[in-house]
């Protein structure tokens, strides 16, 4: 019998987990590193999203492993290059782009995280919190008229430029690997044209070997002085020490990120640090794809791919 462990079951949708119950045996546990390796060699499926690191540690104690399942586009908490030297499919949303645009959690939390920095909500909130009542303290910024950067206007950033098409903002993109033009998004010819158009720059590029450290000292320096930065995409997409010079230069008002640097990994990661006692910087858990709609959604996708994979079937 086909063993399959899923280590992130909370509020793992019903539907979903009925597939995999068809599938073989259908264990469901939280677990720590140590506890994962211990369990990890009678295992033949595992189903993970973003809580572990899976790396050679756990691939070499993965004697049985045939199948990681990884409900997001991104893969870098996965070692794939390990994976497939031990033979090891890895099934993800990467690459289903039909299916994905019906997705919207992480173009709206964008949209969220630029509200919430322009207007200083978490701040505000935070005051109102401590018994004050400062409304001059916290005035912020209109969007209307402001010129928006999209780096990748892929699914998520098309969505994106809708939102700031219907604010009143004008829209700028740059994305070298898409042939095609929206309606209302001027294109730029690279991405230093489209740094020096941009009061607000948001990004949405895939992490590989490309987009590592895309943005660093030069990038931000191109930046209009008190222009905005949003990242939902990775981490690593950005020098996070530049980031924070750039924060307390001034030359960046402001700045609000998902996703830092070593997420899964020990200590405190520098924009953090800085977060904890500047009102410059916005942070949130890697909140981009976590709605339940969302959620639900990719998790009985990514269910029906396997049981494609392991039966040859179509589920529906």
């Amino acid at each position: 019998m086909t063993r399959i462990l899923n280590i992130e079951p909370l509020n793992y949708s019903d539907k979903a987990r009925a597939i995999l119950h068809s599938l073989g045996t259908l264990e469901e546990s939280e677990l720590t590193r140590a506890e994962l390796i211990a369990r990890i060699p009678e295992v033949d499926i595992l189903i993970v999203r973003l809580s572990h690191q899976i790396g050679r540690d756990i691939l070499d104690a993965a004697a049985r492993l045939r199948v990681i399942v990884s409900a997001t586009t991104g893969l870098d908490h996965i070692d794939l290059d390990y994976a497939a030297e031990r033979s090891v499919t890895v099934l993800s949303l990467r690459g289903y782009t039909a299916f994905l645009r019906s997705v919207v959690a992480t173009a709206e939390h964008t949209w969220g995280l630029l509200l919430a920095l322009t207007r200083r909500i978490p701040w505000a909130f935070d005051s109102v919190r401590a018994g004050e009542w400062e409304r001059d303290r916290f005035k912020g910024h209109d969007l209307r008229g402001r010129r928006l950067g999209i780096c990748g206007l892929g699914r998520i950033g098309e969505h994106v430029s809708r939102y700031a098409l219907a604010f009143g903002m004008t829209v700028f993109a740059y994305d070298p690997y898409r042939a095609d033009d929206m309606q209302g998004v001027t294109r730029c010819a690279s991405l230093q044209d489209l740094l020096a158009q941009s009061d607000v720059f948001t990004i949405h590029v895939p992490l590989n070997a490309e987009t590592t450290r895309l943005i660093g000292t030069a990038e931000l320096a191109t930046l209009p002085r008190g222009a905005l930065l949003i990242n939902t995409a990775r981490g690593d997409v950005i020098d996070e020490t530049a980031l924070i010079v750039a924060l307390e230069s001034g030359a960046l008002a402001g700045a609000a990120v998902d996703v830092v640097i070593g997420e899964r990994g020990d200590g405190l990661n520098p924009l953090i640090a800085y977060a904890c006692t500047h009102d410059t910087l916005l942070l949130t858990p890697h909140l981009g794809g976590a709605t339940y709609e969302a959620m639900e959604a990719t998790e009985v996708f990514m269910a029906q791919q396997l049981a494609t994979l392991l039966t040859g079937k179509n589920t529906p």
